[in-house]
């Protein structure tokens, strides 16, 4: 297969996943632990970043470092969910969750070519928004340690996948990670298109 028809395929693909579910945040309260355990796995954004971030994790960090990328996110996570929870305003929450899915794409489209810091910041940033987006969902009343502590579990299980998707993509020719990125990349370019 060519890499012209490879990225066309992958951008075709992100482009249906993206028809399906273009936004997770749809404003519903949301209320403790089973909700926050759901919620990462509803929306594409969140499920293709926490994924992302593994498959870097994997094929950037040395093995001994790996879990840097994950534990950057889920630090970053309640950081952005007391943000908003404080009542502080974190300006176009949407966009930059769909940015942030654009990003990660291009991370691992940059593999090693990339300082590993600045891959670290931009997902500690990332969490943040998507932190910030989870803790905007919680209802009046409804338990914030719960729910985070859902929400945390469940994208430590995402994050684990990638990890695990990212060492067998090691084993593969370059292209299967080229094509996971411009899959992860486009569908974040469509989310982002669509919430502009």
């Amino acid at each position: 297969m060519s890499k012209s028809t490879s990225l066309r395929c992958a951008l075709a693909g992100a482009l249906l996943m993206v028809a399906s579910v273009s936004q997770a945040h749809t404003g519903h309260g949301v209320h403790g632990l089973a909700d926050g355990l759901a919620h990462p796995f509803m929306g594409l954004d969140h499920l293709l970043a926490m994924v992302a971030v593994g498959l870097w994790s994997a094929a950037v960090l040395p093995a001994g470092r790996r879990l840097l990328g994950p534990g950057t996110f889920v630090a970053m996570l309640p950081v952005g969910a007391l943000l908003a929870w404080g009542g502080m305003q974190l300006p176009a929450v949407e966009s930059g969750v769909a940015l942030s899915v654009v990003l990660l794409g291009a991370m691992l489209l940059a593999g090693r070519r990339m300082p590993a810091s600045l891959g670290l910041a931009v997902t500690g940033v990332a969490a943040l928004f998507h932190g910030y987006a989870h803790g905007s969902e919680l209802a009046v009343g409804a338990s914030a340690a719960a729910y985070a502590a859902g929400f945390m579990f469940a994208s430590v299980l995402l994050h684990g996948a990638g990890i695990a998707a990212g060492a067998g993509l090691l084993r593969l020719p370059a292209r299967a990670g080229q094509l996971a990125a411009a899959v992860v990349g486009g569908a974040g370019m469509a989310l982002l298109a669509a919430r502009l």
